[in-house]
């Protein structure tokens, strides 16, 4: 039985190297706007930048706090507070749109999307 356990992506990384890996991405979507990865990539990140919006919504020091603990970055601590929160002040949640694109990798064929702030 599955109680309690939840099921995360591992992209075939250990834990540390995953956590590394989706705090990047979330950094770049974060600093740039929007970014190109895979489908399951930008359905990961979602949740997660979501909710630092969320947090930045706030206003609080220990909001401030929670999103400079995640995400590592004085920098895109304060790009979360002065550009995204006047933002999405009256927006209930949903900040984010995935949009699937027509091309594969041509690599190993992953389906591609677009993640970018709405």
């Amino acid at each position: 039985m599955t109680h309690g356990k939840k099921q995360n992506k591992k992209f075939g990384r250990l834990r540390g190297e995953r956590i590394a890996f989706m705090r990047n991405l979330c950094n770049d979507l974060i600093r740039n706007g929007k970014i190109e990865t895979t489908e399951v990539r930008a359905k990961a990140i979602r949740p997660d930048v979501e909710r630092l919006v969320t947090f930045a919504k706030h206003q609080t020091l220990a909001s401030r706090r929670v999103i400079l603990s995640r995400v590592n970055n004085a920098r895109i601590t304060k790009k979360l507070y002065e550009e995204y929160r006047p933002r999405y002040a009256d927006r209930k949640g949903g900040y984010l749109r995935i949009t699937k694109l027509a091309q594969s990798r041509k690599r190993d064929g992953t389906r591609m999307a677009r993640i970018e702030f709405v």
